[in-house]
């Protein structure tokens, strides 16, 4: 790839697994308090747009979502896939 479109992706993809990572901080902190929650969709989708290792440091790191099976097999799943695309487009 050209060095441009490998440094716009890996800017998106430092992003979008920040985002996920604040999205789960964000909701742990909301069950505490009793406050209004983000859906799970909202929590799922930055993980299926490339953030699946943000979701997933974030689920562990705040101990967040991790008896849901979708999320503690689905988000490391999705890491695992998302690993194997980028490991067969750098090689590519």
């Amino acid at each position: 790839m050209k060095k441009e479109l490998c440094q716009l992706l890996g800017l998106y993809l430092v992003a979008v697994n920040l985002a996920a990572f604040v999205l789960m901080g964000a909701d742990k902190r909301r069950a505490k308090r009793g406050a209004w929650r983000i859906s799970e969709r909202a929590l799922f989708l930055p993980a299926l747009l490339g953030g699946a290792l943000g979701g997933t440091l974030g689920m562990r790191v705040f101990r967040h979502k991790t008896k849901h099976w979708y999320f503690r097999w689905g988000l490391p799943l999705l890491l695992i896939l998302q690993a194997g695309l980028l490991t067969w487009l750098a090689l590519r």
